[in-house]
């Protein structure tokens, strides 16, 4: 036991603590950034087994932020340049690759046996299909998310609040890396809380990251906190669901410009988010599509103020 003997002389940890670690299987979907001091990190205590998904290969433009890739990785399944990087870290740590996209049809296959969910997605639509299938599951859920030169890392579900409890609202613009921007060092920061917060849950050290955020600013050179139990859950919420969910009876409204991408069937409805309004009049379910989730969300919210029925979003990606 001398791989872990300084963590073991950490106050509140134990042997069994230990052993719970070498028992648990956590789920890690997303191999960029975040992942990047994460998996090392996680790896390196001594979880037992690590379910990695991601679709996207090594780019020389991810680089400067996934430091667990090297050249020679470009062009590489991030999972299986992952696992490279990893194998020779701790025998005691099995990483199993999955070259995927998570979306909320094959959600519950990736999650099952599952102790914890760590969202490195770079995806608020993901983000929140996680949240939602935590919330129905029990498990618990490790949210984070960075840009620019900022970021937070949270614990959600599981007996706290979910992510769209504590954000009900989306903002007129969600980012993402590819689109906004984001410093290398912060996403490292931001990486490590979210590490050093599983580890916590996992172990059951205290206090308990669930109900609480952490959050960063390196312009201002702070760090912040807050808790939130009690946060109760918003009445109405529209879920995402996978394209493959569409039913015959649904009214598909497609809010990408024709060149974002094939239309999902036949028969639809091509729409702005502001053409969506009191002049829409479905009867049926009413599933609004576009790239990232953000328009569909937006145009949702927008219908709703109008009409009580059933919305779903599709984010095609």
């Amino acid at each position: 036991m001398s791989r872990y003997d300084r963590q073991l002389a950490v106050e509140g940890m134990s042997q069994s603590a230990q052993n719970r670690l070498a028992s648990s299987t956590v789920l890690v979907v997303g191999a960029g950034g975040l992942s990047a001091p994460l998996l090392p990190y996680l790896a390196g205590a001594g979880v037992g087994h690590i379910r990695l998904i991601d679709p996207d290969v090594v780019e020389e433009s991810n680089l400067h932020r996934q430091t667990l890739f090297r050249m020679f990785d470009l062009g590489l399944p991030k999972v299986l340049a992952a696992v490279g990087a990893l194998k020779d870290l701790n025998p005691d740590c099995r990483i199993e690759p999955v070259t995927a996209r998570l979306d909320p049809r094959n959600i519950d296959d990736f999650s099952t046996g599952c102790d914890l969910i760590l969202d490195c997605a770079d995806s608020f639509a993901v983000s929140y299909t996680l949240s939602d299938h935590a919330m129905e599951t029990g498990q618990a859920l490790i949210s984070a998310s960075a840009l620019g030169r900022s970021g937070y890392a949270g614990g959600f579900c599981g007996g706290a609040p979910s992510l769209r409890a504590v954000f009900p609202d989306l903002p007129g613009r969600a980012g993402n890396c590819a689109q906004s921007g984001v410093i290398g060092p912060v996403v490292g920061v931001i990486g490590c809380l979210q590490a050093e917060m599983a580890i916590a849950h996992l172990t059951r050290l205290s206090p308990s990251p669930l109900g609480r955020v952490v959050s960063y600013d390196a312009g201002r050179g702070r760090f912040g906190r807050f808790s939130f139990h009690g946060t109760p859950e918003p009445e109405v919420t529209h879920r995402f669901i996978s394209p493959s969910d569409l039913r015959d009876s649904d009214l598909l409204i497609d809010l990408r410009t024709a060149d974002e991408g094939p239309p999902l069937r036949d028969h639809f409805l091509r729409m702005t988010v502001e053409e969506v309004g009191p002049k829409l009049k479905p009867i049926c379910r009413t599933v609004m599509c576009c790239r990232s989730g953000l328009r569909a969300w937006q145009a949702a919210e927008r219908l709703s103020q109008y009409w009580r029925g059933p919305i779903a979003l599709i984010a095609t990606g």
